[in-house]
């Protein structure tokens, strides 16, 4: 494993819920992240870990490979890949995403 997706690695596996975006939940760079922020509010989930890939490169273009997912933002709750805005925003609507934030 590359240094970069150690990195990615213990992001993930270290925060219950971590959010990889352009930009950040306060000040989103792209809709598609804006909107992912706005769905885990929605949710009432105020504090998560994010990551600003716009901020490191190296995370930008590693995260793709880490869950083989070609765009971001890229949501993962408790060290699985849950997915990603439209994913999430499917989940929101039919409550499954809430359940999912919910156990512990």
């Amino acid at each position: 494993m590359s240094d970069v997706q150690q990195r990615i690695d213990q992001l993930v596996k270290s925060n219950t819920v971590v959010l990889f975006m352009k930009g950040t939940p306060q000040f989103p760079q792209c809709g598609f992240s804006g909107r992912a922020a706005q769905i885990l509010k929605a949710c009432g989930l105020d504090e998560y870990a994010s990551v600003n890939v716009l901020a490191d490169e190296e995370i930008r273009q590693g995260i793709k490979e880490y869950a083989n997912w070609p765009t971001i933002p890229q949501l993962y709750v408790r060290g699985e890949f849950v997915g990603g805005s439209d994913i999430m925003m499917e989940m929101y609507e039919s409550g499954e995403l809430a359940d999912l934030l919910r156990k512990g």
